[in-house]
């Protein structure tokens, strides 16, 4: 399809047009290559664990009482208020935080939306809030009055809520309520189709496809995979899009009105998953090839260096002064981690470990409490103000620290981000193996035969190249352990009880084949070289392992109050930022010092607890500045990569730190002589 036509017209239109399109498919459900483990089996340690505490102890803890419109008369409590997306979004977070570190008070909070919901659906199998209909007729939906019904987003989210309680618990109630639903679902879109009420269904239905063909792996109910189809079929056409290729290119040249939703950055996020389920369902392998080409393409166009997109909230190119969505950050992680699932590729745990260690943490206050509704990677201002963004908002509230600042749908929303990495750090295999894929301090404790076994991998990684993982057994058992090489390790090293291994790397793993006991201890060493990668505008940024280090800045903040959206921060520096790297540091970056130290106990993404510094050396650019809204806009250099204006003589030592602990940053340096 080409992307003209996708500049003009609905998305209404787009979806029938797709639809004519669409040629039937064989159906041909293709189990996962790695399948992820229940919740609870994964238990987080170290600094993750220092993190799910702290949003625990914080917002994901406490949504419900500081957000109104969780609050208030909530309609997933059979309330008149607030029934769209925000409790859902809240849950979908929440509830997986409580059931891995098996906090009481927060299990206790989430259950009472999850029973209301499970208690309450309707005969039909319609859940949900209770409609205006329901409440002027004493009525109930269903699929012959669909169209009395309230709209089908918000129930996508639930869906997934309800996937994760039943992962963690094994709730009998949960699998005959998603059927009699699907059942509902699979008649009613007949007569309300998911455009019916608003776009957000159309643009966002592989959400609803996910769950569905989850519920087929476990019930193997034949009608679930159709009725996916149905969904695929009456939504956005994303694979299409994503691999036409047209549509990624206009998407970096147009941030008009048309059709705005194929270039909503949340939307993407979300979509880039759709090619994996549907190769999931129909075993047709042109989605991986899909899949491949529309990450690469957006990465191509729009990526940034620290591993996310712009998304501001349109894709918006590749230029280290545009912002990205903290909503789009959340739900792509989920994307790679739904990717790598399904397909097994493990370049998409490369794009989960940094966009999670590096374009995640800084885009909220150290306490989870605040965030920004977007970041910017060259960002040496935290300001009201306009910005480069494609959305700003009148009050101009888009880019500052708040609870409330900018849409309240990131407040919500970013509770999933820490939980579901925790949860997809391992995976089942063929064969009863175990896969370490993802990389953080955790404890696995699953079963292989009926006998139990338990790995607690000990590490500080990212910021460490070294992870121990320590093996307990009931008694010796037989299995493959598999463990991922990042791309970017040339040299891994490994040790199973001190003695050295020649590692055998197929594809970028590492699969030891062995009768395991307890006692056993493998050591994996992942050198991490220092690197340099190119961005927009022939900039260029550090990185060293799974992490990109940008320019350490003092952080002055103030605080005040906006009237709609109540107490947030902005940030200043007094220092210097407008540097560029010299050339002979760019040609030969292994000369460059790294001093590294324990991470704190007390942990938190904030620069004094930065435990890894890159000093490099650089000039500044005197007519480099912040103009507009505080934006530095980058500075251009020629072909080779250097900037031909005027630069201080003086070589000046710049420490960097890793992206993750920053807040005023410069990521992406002009190249000076």
């Amino acid at each position: 399809m080409r992307l003209h036509i996708l500049c003009g017209i609905s998305l209404l239109f787009l979806v029938q047009l797709a639809g004519a399109q669409q040629q039937a498919e064989a159906v041909r459900y293709v189990p996962r290559i790695y399948e992820p483990f229940d919740i609870g089996a994964i238990k987080p340690a170290g600094w993750l664990l220092d993190q799910l505490k702290t949003v625990a102890l914080n917002s994901t803890g406490h949504l419900d009482e500081t957000h109104d419109k969780i609050r208030k008369d909530n309609g997933w409590l059979g309330g008149k208020g607030d029934g769209w997306e925000e409790t859902p979004y809240w849950l979908d977070g929440a509830v997986p935080v409580a059931y891995l570190l098996n906090d009481p008070q927060l299990k206790a909070k989430v259950l009472k939306y999850i029973n209301w919901t499970l208690d309450h659906q309707r005969p039909s199998g319609y859940f949900g809030p209770l409609t205006t209909y329901e409440r002027e007729t004493g009525k109930t939906i269903t699929a012959e009055i669909a169209d009395k019904g309230e709209d089908w987003w918000p129930k996508m989210v639930m869906l997934k809520v309800l996937q994760q309680y039943y992962s963690a618990t094994k709730d009998k109630r949960v699998l005959p309520f998603m059927l009699r639903y699907f059942r509902y679902q699979e008649a009613a879109l007949k007569k309300a189709p998911l455009s019916k009420w608003t776009e957000w269904a159309v643009s966002r239905g592989s959400e609803n496809m996910l769950v569905a063909q989850w519920l087929y792996s476990v019930t193997k109910e034949p009608f679930l995979l159709q009725l996916a189809a149905v969904i695929r079929d009456q939504s956005l056409p994303w694979s299409s899009m994503l691999g036409g290729r047209d549509w990624v290119m206009h998407a970096a040249a147009f941030q008009n009105n048309k059709a705005w939703m194929t270039r909503h950055g949340v939307n993407v996020g979300m979509a880039i998953k759709e090619p994996a389920l549907n190769y999931e369902r129909t075993g047709n392998k042109k989605y991986i090839d899909i899949l491949n080409t529309g990450w690469n393409d957006i990465m191509l166009l729009h990526g940034l260096p620290n591993g996310i997109f712009s998304a501001d909230e349109d894709l918006h190119g590749n230029l280290p002064t545009q912002g990205t969505e903290l909503c789009a950050i959340v739900e792509t992680m989920f994307s790679m981690e739904e990717a790598l699932s399904v397909t097994g590729d493990l370049k998409f745990a490369d794009a989960l470990e940094r966009m999670t260690f590096n374009a995640f943490p800084p885009q909220t206050t150290a306490d989870f409490n605040k965030k920004q509704y977007f970041q910017i990677a060259n960002q040496v201002a935290v300001e009201r103000g306009v910005y480069d963004f494609s959305l700003p908002f009148d009050r101009q509230m888009n880019n500052v620290f708040g609870a409330r600042s900018g849409y309240s749908c990131c407040l919500s929303n970013m509770h999933q981000g820490w939980p579901k990495f925790a949860g997809n750090l391992w995976y089942k295999t063929t064969h009863n193996g175990i896969a370490a894929l993802v990389y953080a301090p955790s404890e696995l404790t699953t079963t292989i035969g009926g006998r139990s076994v338990t790995i607690a991998e000990k590490t500080s990684y990212p910021f460490s190249d070294e992870i121990r993982f320590e093996i307990k057994t009931d008694a010796a058992i037989p299995f493959p352990f598999l463990l991922r090489i990042p791309s970017w390790c040339q040299k891994p090293e490994l040790w199973i009880n001190s003695e050295v291994q020649r590692p055998d790397i197929h594809q970028g793993l590492v699969t030891l084949h062995r009768t395991w006991k307890t006692g056993d201890v493998v050591r994996l060493k992942l050198p991490m070289r220092i690197q340099v990668s190119n961005w927009g505008r022939n900039s260029r940024a550090i990185e060293r392992g799974p992490l990109v280090y940008a320019l350490k800045l003092k952080e002055q903040v103030a605080t005040d109050t906006e009237a709609a959206e109540g107490v947030y921060e902005t940030l200043t520096t007094t220092d210097s930022w407008n540097y560029g790297l010299v050339k002979r540091i760019i040609e030969n970056p292994s000369q460059l010092k790294v001093a590294e130290q324990p991470l704190r106990s007390d942990f938190k993404w904030v620069q004094e607890m930065a435990p890894v510094t890159i000093t490099v050396t650089g000039k500044q650019i005197p007519a480099w500045y912040a103009g507009k809204g505080s934006v530095a806009d980058q500075p251009v250099s020629d072909r080779e990569g250097i900037y031909k204006g005027t630069v201080a003589a003086e070589e000046v030592p710049l420490v960097l730190i890793p992206y993750g602990f920053t807040r005023l940053r410069v990521v992406a340096f002009p190249v000076v002589p």
